[in-house]
């Protein structure tokens, strides 16, 4: 399974997102390019421990049985998968550039970070490589929705 703590890895996922600009249009959802390139900010805020989420109901009581069936999974995260009210972003528009500077900049910095673990609100307590490996899943998710 890919993993962002792959330098190939990451760079293939780089130069995705450096072809999303303003013009980009979602294959499903709802959200801008914007709105996307926030959000996935903010979701590598979150696994840097800058914004706290609280873990879900239903996640507490499925989390680790569904973290076990995703990581064996070597497929796509489904279209419009529910997110993190705390990462859910409503404005739509916005400077996509300097936003994107910031995301790689803080997705180049997780990836070389040496955290251990991290709580994640649905799926629970995840170990360094079960992070890498969401991590990739989750930013190839958007890009797919948006064709980069």
């Amino acid at each position: 399974m890919k993993t962002i703590f792959d330098k190939p890895t990451r760079d293939e996922l780089i130069a995705r997102m450096n072809t999303l600009n303003e013009h980009s249009t979602p294959e499903w959802g709802k959200m801008t390019a914007y709105q996307m390139v926030k959000h996935c900010t903010q979701w590598e805020q979150m696994i840097a421990g800058e914004i706290p989420c609280k873990r879900s109901f239903i996640g507490r009581i499925f989390g680790k049985m569904a973290l076990k069936d995703f990581m064996k999974a070597d497929k796509p995260i489904m279209r419009n998968a529910p997110t993190a009210p705390e990462l859910k972003v409503t404005e739509t528009n916005g400077d996509i550039a300097a936003q994107k500077v910031k995301w790689i900049a803080l997705f180049e910095k997780n990836a070389q970070s040496s955290t251990r673990y991290f709580v994640h609100p649905f799926f629970g307590k995840m170990t360094r490589e079960q992070i890498g490996c969401l991590a990739y899943r989750h930013i190839d998710h958007h890009l797919r929705q948006f064709n980069s």
